[in-house]
This record gives structure tokens, sequence and C-alpha cells, in this order.
């Protein structure tokens, strides 16, 4: 168990300090912004929705290891996926990080996403885990109101 708890700790230290999808992304035809106040947290979410399809996703901000680790995570699994599919995925990786630290949590078809299973451990990072989700549904939902987890 220490060996996976290692290697997620690899994982989001390396989508932090690469962060993949970071920019903005010009041809955007949705853009939500986020801001965590706890953590200083600040995001903004581009997607090119073509038909129902997140053809492309992209970010810019600065926020924690954690913040960023997330948006650069998110941005890989939900690219090319239909915009019901990032709804599910979104309560799925909800459902991970809010769980009880001590339940059984299936971590299975969450492919990249299970790097973040520990955060519920740690309550007050759950919010700079899922303000990218958040922000990025409100995209999807075309939503002006800057998405905060306060």
């Amino acid at each position: 168990m220490d060996e996976l708890r290692d290697l997620y700790q690899e994982m989001l230290l390396d989508h932090h300090k690469h962060p993949r999808n970071y920019g903005k992304l010009e041809n955007a035809n949705r853009k939500a912004e986020g801001y965590n106040p706890l953590c200083g947290d600040k995001v903004t979410i581009y997607l090119l929705l073509h038909d129902d399809v997140i053809e492309d996703i992209a970010f810019e901000g600065v926020g924690c290891a954690i913040c960023k680790a997330s948006c650069s995570v998110m941005t890989e699994v939900l690219k090319g996926r239909p915009e019901a599919e990032a709804e599910k995925l979104f309560g799925e990786f909800h459902d991970l990080v809010t769980s009880d630290p001590d339940s059984m949590v299936d971590t299975d078809g969450l492919g990249k996403l299970a790097i973040f299973a520990g955060v519920r451990e740690f309550p007050m990072r759950i919010k700079c885990a899922t303000l990218a989700w958040h922000t990025m549904r409100a995209a999807l939902r075309q939503s002006d109101d800057v998405v905060t987890t306060e």
C-alpha cells in the first residue's frame, strides 16, 4: 500500500510541476473562473465544446500542488469525451475525494483520477482537488459567476 501511495504522490507532483494542457485555449467557446479563498487557488478552465463533445480543454491559473495536478489530470481525462460523460466523471471524482477515509473506495474505472484517493484523508485539501471540476462544470453550463469553494 505504501508503494502505491508513493506512486500516487509522484504522479501528483509530476502533474503539478509539468501540467498538461496549461495555457489559454484561444478557440474556446466556453470558459469559467474558479477561486478557493482558503488556499488561494485561482483557475480558469477553457473548453472547446462541439456537438456535446469536449474537443479540447485547457486551464490557466495559480494554485497549490493538488489544485494544479487536479486541473492537469482532469484536462487529460476529459479531452474527447461527451459532455454527459464529463458530468458523470464529475460525480465519480467528487465521491472519490469526499468519501469517508475509512471506507473502501472502488477506484477501478477511474484511471488516472485514482491518484486523488488520498485527498479524502485531508479535509482541508478536498476543495483544492475539486475546484477544477466545479469550474469545468460551470464552463459546460455557461455560468458567468466565479466558482468558489465557499
